[in-house]
């Protein structure tokens, strides 16, 4: 059975409530008046962050109060229905716990197709349509997005990258009367291209900040190489917050716990970006693995070429890139291997998914890395920043260093070919070795601080 996770655990509370009393303390809570947390957004990793959450901190009941925010209506179809079933049967704990709620008896009429489950329902009995098998902790959910914001001290973004300006402009419309600044935790992962006044990339933190007010030191991105039901399943994992450094060492302690250490680190934009670049080149691993028949040798030249082409970006984008390698290739490395995005790529291969069908996948959720090639595509063709081509000493738009985004974005965007494509690419005789590409960069002063806003 899989590890039992229970609403007001007791393991470590003296430690537990030190560290929600430290936090509290920082943000100016007085006795009586809860921490509000509110997760906006209910997708796999929104969800799995408000039950750790909920998990450690919930039995503090009078000094902290988690909450997370969906859209009401999501009708849960028949057949994931039925597979809820069969989920909560299969876990004794789940079993015991609905039966104890009185909430049982409704999972036995969905399967039978008596009655229609919601999934703002099923996700306050703790089970996320993006992560049927996973079954998590009662959550306290509300649909209603003004009343679940409107007073909040820390607000987790759960949203796509796709979906945050537009909600967070409706947020903004909430704290209009507002004193207090509020803390925004962004797990967003993807990004954005704008072209004037200059081509730059704009990142979730920075649409946030534009629609609500909320100065950026304020607001935050937590990422790492994390697959969300194996971290509520208590494997080990590591990620960082990133931001200014008046709330992200206190906000690491805050959520660190013994499987999950948050570290931290003061650049933001950069470690967002990256969390945005790993989706496009996920999406064509997982073409490669579908089409080789899962391939060793195959998905190990498709790594090659991809890393090369994502450190190749890196140089443009960072003044130290050298610092961005080891979580790049961590983070890169587990969506390869069991990522939504690399799943999506397979599925299109094998002929299970095709493009007309958008990048919303019932199950998956948001597959973030469609709209980046197309932004990453768009931001690198700009002649602006043309790059040296080393063999032909010709200025070249550096997406023309970068066959596997090219490639990408002429089977997703422009639906010019079939995932085939990618193969055809990888066997090019006249694709250079991976390593010339770094060494290009290496070589060059590559560095386009404009392109993340930077002055």
């Amino acid at each position: 059975m899989s590890p039992s996770h229970t609403n007001g655990s007791t393991h470590n509370c003296n430690g537990l409530e030190d560290k929600l009393d430290e936090l509290r303390r920082l943000i100016g809570k007085s006795d009586g008046d809860p921490l509000r947390i509110v997760g906006v957004g209910a997708g796999a990793w929104g969800s799995v962050f408000a039950a750790l959450l909920q998990d450690s901190y919930g039995q503090f009941r009078e000094k902290v109060q988690i909450r997370i925010w969906r859209r009401a209506g999501r009708v849960v179809d028949k057949v994931t229905a039925e597979h809820l079933f069969e989920v909560i049967n299969s876990r004794e704990d789940v079993l015991r716990r609905l039966i104890r709620r009185c909430a049982y008896l409704k999972y036995v009429e969905a399967r039978l197709g008596d009655r229609v489950l919601y999934a703002d329902e099923i996700l306050k009995d703790g089970f996320c349509l993006n992560m049927i098998d996973t079954p998590l902790c009662p959550l306290k959910v509300v649909t209603n997005l003004q009343e679940a914001v409107w007073d909040a001290d820390i607000v987790v973004n759960g949203l796509p990258s796709t979906e945050t300006r537009e909600i967070f402009e409706e947020i903004s419309k909430y704290w209009k009367e507002r004193i207090t600044v509020p803390i925004i935790i962004s797990l967003a992962k993807g990004i954005e291209a704008a072209l004037q006044p200059v081509p730059h990339i704009i990142t979730p933190t920075l649409m946030i900040n534009r629609a609500t007010g909320v100065p950026i030191e304020n607001i935050l991105y937590l990422g790492g190489p994390n697959i969300a039901s194996e971290i509520y399943n208590k494997e080990y994992a590591n990620a960082r917050i990133c931001g200014a450094e008046k709330w992200r060492k206190p906000l690491a302690n805050f959520l660190r716990q013994p499987q999950f250490i948050v570290w931290d680190n003061s650049d933001l934009v950069t470690h967002e970006v990256m969390g945005g670049l790993k989706n496009v080149y996920a999406i064509g691993a997982g073409m490669v693995a579908a089409l080789t028949n899962e391939s060793a040798t195959s998905k190990s030249v498709y790594f090659a070429h991809c890393t090369s082409e994502m450190i190749f970006i890196t140089y443009l984008l960072a003044e130290e890139p050298e610092k961005l390698a080891g979580p790049l290739l961590a983070d890169t490395y587990v969506t390869l291997l069991k990522g939504r995005n690399a799943w999506y790529g397979q599925m299109l291969a094998k002929g299970a998914l095709n493009l007309d069908m958008g990048d919303s996948i019932s199950g998956k959720g948001m597959i973030q890395g469609v709209s980046a090639v197309s932004a990453f595509y768009e931001i690198l063709s700009q002649s602006s920043l043309n790059v040296l081509h080393p063999e032909d000493n010709k200025p070249v738009a550096p997406v023309q260093l970068c066959p596997i985004l090219k490639t990408l974005y002429k089977i997703l965007i422009k639906r010019d070919g079939t995932p085939q494509a990618i193969l055809e690419a990888l066997r090019d005789e006249t694709l250079n070795d991976p390593r010339d590409r770094i060494e290009l960069a290496q070589s060059h002063a590559f560095y386009r601080p404009s392109l993340l806003g930077q002055p």
